[in-house]
């Protein structure tokens, strides 16, 4: 296998070799199939157009709440992303064949998710320039903490999108609660609507959901408020960290393995 070839040196250098070996053949999967990655940019940028008016009229930081809350709102989408490039090996009878490669499950995670991360990261840059761009959006006082922001999120997602990876038995499984969850965490979070304005219940539940802490993040980010973004940053990356852990403590155990479809 690629993944076992010899290469000079063990250690890191070996470790570098498999991950870019997986992350290579994914990113060509990836681009064969650009789909999904087009419409999360494209239907954001529309919406943002559309629904301007409206936040503006409506609120005194409408610009801000419109396009960061599409950024969450639309990325949420990607854990099926990631979900579905671990999910895919099983269904091809593949996974297998990757366990017993010299890769063990954290390089085997990183590899498929690299190219995912990668591509969220870009998503969430473009739809940032275009709302400073289209729709009045401030620009950002210290981009450093906002592109600090948008990779802790991305990773957040990408981690929780390969522990769903590792339960669900089916594409179907995982597109309903990918979907689903999307909404719910978004909308919950204040994507959608600002939290002032939700019931008094899912101002109580909004802490739960990771897409509230990622609008504060966000909204924090893009105001230059370094303070204010650090502690949902710290939380979310909690969250990511738990989530690659299970993920990878599964897939080593074999729970992930193809004879379990």
């Amino acid at each position: 296998m690629l993944l076992d070839a010899p290469r000079p040196g063990l250690g890191v250098l070996g470790s570098v070799h498999r991950i870019a070996a997986l992350a290579r053949l994914n990113l060509l999967l990836r681009l064969r199939d650009p789909g999904q990655m087009i419409s999360y940019v494209a239907m954001p940028m529309v919406l943002m157009l559309v629904l301007r008016p409206l936040y503006v009229r409506a609120l005194d930081a409408g610009a801000t709440q419109v396009a960061t809350g599409l950024m969450v709102m639309f990325s949420v989408f990607a854990i099926s992303l990631a979900g579905n490039a671990i999910l895919s090996e099983r269904t091809w009878r593949t996974w297998d064949r990757l366990r017993v490669s010299r890769a063990p499950a954290a390089e085997l995670l990183i590899g498929k998710t690299l190219p995912l991360f990668v591509v969220m990261v870009a998503q969430q840059s473009i739809l940032l320039v275009y709302g400073c761009l289209a729709i009045g959006l401030p620009v950002p006082p210290n981009p450093a903490i906002v592109l600090m922001s948008i990779v802790i999120w991305a990773f957040a997602l990408l981690a929780i999108g390969a522990a769903l990876a590792t339960i669900v038995r089916s594409h179907g499984e995982l597109s309903v609660i990918s979907d689903v969850g999307a909404l719910t965490l978004s909308s919950l979070g204040g994507a959608l609507v600002p939290l002032s304005l939700m019931p008094e219940w899912a101002q109580v539940a909004a802490p739960a959901s990771p897409g509230y802490w990622a609008l504060t993040m966000m909204q924090s980010a893009v105001a230059g408020d370094v303070a204010g973004t650090l502690r949902p940053a710290a939380v979310l990356l909690a969250i990511g960290v738990m989530a690659g852990a299970f993920a990878a403590r599964r897939l080593a155990r074999g729970w992930g393995r193809g004879g379990l479809m």
